[in-house]
C-alpha cells in the first residue's frame, strides 16, 4: 500500500463533497475534545470565536472547522484534490487553501496562534514530520486522533499514545468514546509548544 493509493481512496470517500453532514457531526465531537467551544449566533448553534487569532488547520479536508470559525487569518493545508467549488467556498469564507502535504510546510512559514489537527495523522506520509512542523509554526496545538487502529489501505499508519506523546513532547488524554458516529479509542490534547514564552507544556 502507498500514500498515493490512500489519497485516492480518501478522495473517493469524499466524492462530490455534496453531503458531508455525517463528518461534520463527528467534527463537533472532535472539537469538544480539542477544547473548542461552540456558540449560537441566532443562525447556527455551531460557531467558534477565535477573533484576533491566526489559525491553521492541518488536513482540514473540504469542510474544515474553520468554516464555522471567526478568526483574523484562516488557513487549511490539505493535499487532496477536492472539487473546484470547495476552494471557491473557502475563498468566500476568507480561508486560504494550501493544496499540499503538511510535511512540505517550509522552514520559513509564517507562525500561527493555534494549529488544529483532527482525524488526520493516520492518512499522511510522515506523521512525526507533521507534528514537528506543527510545533514549529504554532503556539498551541489542538489535536484529536484515533489510536490503535490497524493499518489498512486508507490508513498507512497506526498511531499510539506513546508515539504521539513522544512527538508532541507532552502527554495527551486517552479515552474510549461512542458519540455521534465517533466510535473507538482516541487521543486528544491542547499542547503549548513554547513558541510564545520559551516553555514546552501540555494542558
Amino acid at each position: 500500500m502507498s500514500w498515493i493509493d490512500a489519497q485516492k481512496l480518501e478522495k473517493e470517500w469524499w466524492g462530490a463533497c455534496s453531503n458531508t453532514f455525517g463528518e461534520e457531526l463527528k467534527q463537533t465531537v472532535y472539537a469538544k475534545y480539542m477544547g473548542l467551544q461552540f456558540y449560537d449566533d441566532g443562525n447556527s448553534p455551531l460557531n467558534i470565536d477565535k477573533s484576533g487569532l491566526k489559525i491553521i488547520d492541518i488536513g482540514g479536508g473540504p469542510v474544515s472547522l474553520l468554516l464555522k470559525t471567526k478568526a483574523d487569518i484562516k488557513v487549511v493545508v490539505d493535499p487532496c484534490g477536492y472539487p473546484g467549488w470547495v476552494r471557491l467556498r473557502y475563498i468566500d469564507a476568507g480561508i486560504l487553501l494550501e493544496q499540499k502535504p503538511a510535511e512540505d510546510i517550509p522552514e520559513d512559514y509564517e507562525k500561527f496562534d493555534e494549529v488544529w489537527c483532527y482525524n488526520c495523522l493516520q492518512h499522511v506520509v510522515d506523521p512525526e514530520k507533521i507534528v514537528y512542523n506543527m510545533k514549529r509554526i504554532g503556539k498551541v496545538i489542538r489535536l484529536f486522533e484515533w489510536i490503535n487502529h490497524p493499518i489498512n489501505e486508507a490508513h498507512p499508519h497506526e498511531l499510539t499514545a506513546e508515539k504521539l506523546d513522544k512527538w508532541l513532547n507532552g502527554k495527551g488524554t486517552v479515552v474510549e468514546i461512542n458519540e455521534k458516529g465517533c466510535v473507538g479509542k482516541c487521543y486528544y490534547g491542547e499542547f503549548n509548544t513554547g513558541q510564545s514564552d520559551g516553555r514546552s507544556a501540555v494542558s
